[in-house]
């Protein structure tokens, strides 16, 4: 639903730039027109429109999901001309101050605003990105929500206050039903939170300063379908390369080639996988970007080389803000060809930022984007290669001088938009342009790129982190709900600084930060240039052997990753999911942000608290009662099958983190220095079984950086547990070769443990051995090609191998005989 003035004095802003495409229209919709009111239909789905005043209210299968201003609190001001307008009280109307700055308002207040009531929710969660809790919490004497893209270093947790990223869809969910609404809309934005459940049901009354009112109304009715229904909008993100998902090791700033070389070595020579350095933006000559410094970055393509050797990639730092210097090509052709963002006045932008003085690309000009686009290709960038990747930071933008260190809200970009209509998505233009930039490079190679700034559609470029943290619990513990937050809207690779960015992190606080990120999408460590050096071999050997545990454990199921992202893209679910996606009707789970589910696989309690040794897990209920699934603890398959919360013992090793009774993942348990060097290891496939006997899963595999899959070039088998065999089968014939095989399959939660197992492959029959393994049992080295299908029967005690049985009873007679004589 579009809201738009009639006749405005010129065009309000629309945004576009967030959609994966534009909205398809169906050709089934019937409308009647009662005087009063109108009603649209299609399907199941019905919207009740009342003309005076305004409400909607949308129905599915008859059941009312959502509801559209009805508080009567929409607002919508205006466009005016200050010289025909009438005089106003209010003397902010026409222009404002904030400390030293000036913000001119040429058509004077042009705000919207609209209530979205959910009246089957109790609870409403979404428009990240704040540091606080999952649930969204009421705001009744207090600050709203805002969305408004800024450098907020330091920032603090449980908070309201603007981060990093704007995302503006909100979510409402109760036992019966889930839906959504997306506010589309890239202006400064508040969200005020009221109401619990009928007969006040929750509600959110979005305010924003400027453009049109513009809403998707995501009817559901499960969470998962909403989701689906949003992400079928924005987009997903793209399947990332493989390495992307393994240990990344950042900081402000690694000094110098040797340094760069020597941190690479140093987690060979205590045996710690990692797949990627970073470098922070003292890498430049003087903060210029497109540029090395010539001292101590004066062999940029020796030390890529380095890394690469060793199947290891390099992310280097490209900011959006451009040192004016006269010296500089990037800032020559940007003033020549008049490419900065303006002032009010139309000329050029300045602030300050990490180079000094600097200006502004204006992103959203297409000769601009193309320009930056062009300085990726490596015959212009010619000290890179098309390995190395990308992380576009301070792009909110930050302005140091800058009101709230950002951007005046009147400056002009291409286009004559006011900044006020399009501040929280500058960064996604980057983002666009950036992408394109690695495409053009390497148009075979999926770019990987780190954003802070980020709006609805940015998940289709890059991916994110909850940005400049600090060292203290409350950071850890907010890590989870802010990332929870981000896979609901959208942006499934999401994570954190390890440790925290800011100060010196206590030893335990390092311990179970490792640990926590080692089950979260992005795993990387990151600290400011005026902490203590964090590379793992530097703390205590007790922390170094924790800290090198958690990594290694987190390679181990890389290929359970790399299959959730697939998934992610090809069916739009978030691979990081609350309670509440897959337990719907446990509404004691809805609040839950401690823990979380990946994918419907894991259930994931990091230990986020000083000193202890237990913790609570809440095992979720399937009715809202008492019935439950299967959870086996991942490090000694413990079967846990009761509902609620439950302590759990907890030692410095131990994070509790439990597989679905009913699924079947993939894992590599040779584990190497780098993800790369595992491309050809053996799979073993963990099968947890329901209370029913039954599991299934999926494993998909390609190339692990090309765009080849796009063209049928991957892998994705489906294997299934029932009646004691286990099959493999592929939905198409599988149009790509790899090496590995079947190493071991472990099975947890048989009734009887077999004797043996037999192996179908190919015609060919296979006696296999069983072996207790903890509290299950393993089958090793089946040996057949995991891109081929088979079939493995447990065969219990009475039903053993025919031909091993004759060989059994030869035995005995002859032992007979030669006893009688």
């Amino acid at each position: 639903m579009t809201i738009d003035e009639k006749n405005p004095i010129k065009p309000r802003y629309r945004v576009t730039e967030s959609l994966k495409a534009s909205p398809r229209i169906i050709a089934d919709l019937s409308a009647e027109d009662h005087g009063s009111s109108i009603t649209v239909t299609s399907g199941v789905i019905k919207a009740s429109i009342q003309k005076d005043p305004l409400k909607i209210d949308f129905y599915q299968n008859n059941v009312l999901s959502v509801t559209l201003n009805g508080k009567g609190l929409m607002r919508f001001e205006h466009l005016q001309r200050r010289s025909q307008a009438e005089p106003m009280e209010d003397p902010d109307s026409w222009e404002e101050e904030f400390n030293s700055h000036r913000d001119s308002k040429p058509n004077g207040p042009e705000a919207i605003a609209m209530d979205l009531t959910f009246p089957e929710a109790e609870v409403l969660f979404g428009i990240p990105e704040h540091a606080d809790s999952f649930a969204l919490k009421q705001t009744q004497g207090t600050d709203p929500y805002r969305l408004y893209n800024l450098d907020t270093a330091n920032y603090e947790v449980d908070s309201k206050m603007g981060l990093y990223g704007s995302v503006p869809v909100i979510y409402g969910h109760g036992t019966e039903r889930s839906a959504g609404v997306f506010w589309h809309n890239s202006a400064e934005t508040w969200v005020d939170i009221s109401g619990t459940r009928k007969p006040d049901p929750p509600t959110a009354r979005f305010m924003t300063e400027s453009g049109i009112i513009d809403v998707f109304v995501l009817l559901g009715p499960s969470p998962l379908d909403t989701f689906k229904q949003y992400s079928d909008l924005t987009g997903t993100a793209n399947l990332p390369q493989f390495f992307t998902l393994g240990y990344h090791q950042c900081r402000w700033n690694y000094d110098n080639e040797t340094d760069v070389k020597t941190v690479a070595a140093q987690f060979d020579n205590y045996d710690i996988p990692l797949d990627t350095m970073w470098l922070d933006i003292e890498y430049t000559d003087a903060k210029k970007y497109f540029t090395w410094d010539p001292v101590t970055f004066a062999h940029p393509l020796d030390m890529i080389k380095n890394l690469t050797d060793s199947g290891r990639h390099l992310t280097i730092i490209i900011d959006p803000h451009y040192k004016r210097d006269n010296t500089y090509f990037f800032h020559n052709y940007c003033t020549e060809n008049k490419f900065y963002t303006k002032f009010a006045n139309g000329s050029d932008f300045i602030g300050e930022c990490w180079p000094g003085t600097s200006s502004y690309p204006d992103f959203f000009n297409p000769a601009v984007r193309q320009y930056y686009s062009s300085q990726f290709k490596l015959s212009n960038f010619q000290t890179t290669t098309a390995d190395v990747m990308i992380w576009n930071d301070m792009n909110e933008p930050s302005v140091f001088d800058g009101p709230e260190v950002t951007m005046l809200k009147d400056n002009i970009h291409f286009g004559g938009w006011e900044h006020r209509n399009v501040h929280n998505i500058y960064g996604h233009h980057q983002l666009m342009a950036t992408f394109q930039g690695l495409l053009q490079r390497d148009s075979n190679q999926r770019p990987f790129i780190l954003t802070r700034s980020h709006f609805a559609g940015s998940q289709r470029y890059a991916i994110i982190w909850t940005g400049d943290n600090t060292d203290d619990w409350p950071y850890l513990q907010h890590s989870i709900k802010m990332c929870l937050s981000e896979a609901v809207s959208g942006f499934s690779f999401c994570g954190s600084d390890v440790g925290g960015f800011f100060n010196d992190p206590e030893i335990e606080l390092v311990e179970r930060w490792y640990q926590a990120a080692s089950f979260i999408p992005f795993y990387r460590a990151h600290a400011n240039m005026g902490t203590k050096r964090r590379e793992p071999w530097l703390f205590p050997e007790k922390t170094r052997l924790i800290i090198r545990d958690a990594i290694r454990k987190r390679y181990t199921y890389l290929p359970m990753w790399y299959t959730m992202f697939y998934e992610h893209e090809k069916f739009g679910y978030p691979v990081m999911r609350p309670i509440l996606a897959h337990y719907p009707k446990d509404s004691n789970g809805f609040k839950v942000d401690f823990e979380y589910l990946l994918h419907d696989h894991l259930l994931v309690r990091p230990v986020m608290e000083r000193g202890v040794d237990s913790v609570n897990v809440y095992f979720p209920s399937k009715d809202g009662g008492q019935n439950g699934d299967v959870w086996y603890d991942i490090d000694n398959y413990e079967k846990f099958d009761k509902v609620g919360n439950q302590s759990i013992k907890v030692d410095d090793h131990k994070v509790p983190v439990y597989q679905r009774g009913g699924s079947i993942i993939p894992k590599k348990e040779t584990v190497r220095r780098t993800s790369l060097m595992m491309k050809d290891d053996p799979y073993t496939l963990v099968v947890c079984l329901n209370k029913d006997g039954y599991a299934n899963g999926t494993l998909y595999i390609d190339d692990e950086k090309s765009y080849d899959y796009r063209h049928g070039k991957f892998i994705y088998a489906k294997f299934e547990f029932s009646g004691n065999t286990l099959k493999s089968s592929f939905a198409s014939k599988p149009d790509y070769m790899t090496k590995s095989t079947l190493e071991r399959i472990i099975i947890a939660g048989l009734a009887k443990t077999p004797k043996s197992a037999t192996l179908h492959f190919e015609n060919q029959t296979q006696q296999l051995q069983v072996a207790t393994f903890e509290k299950a049992i393993s089958i090793s080295k089946p040996g057949v090609n995991i891109a081929k299908e088979f079939t493995i029967i447990l065969n219990s005690a009475g039903s053993a191998n025919p031909v091993a049985l004759k060989f059994v009873l030869l035995f005995l007679f002859v032992k007979f005989v030669l006893k009688g004589f």
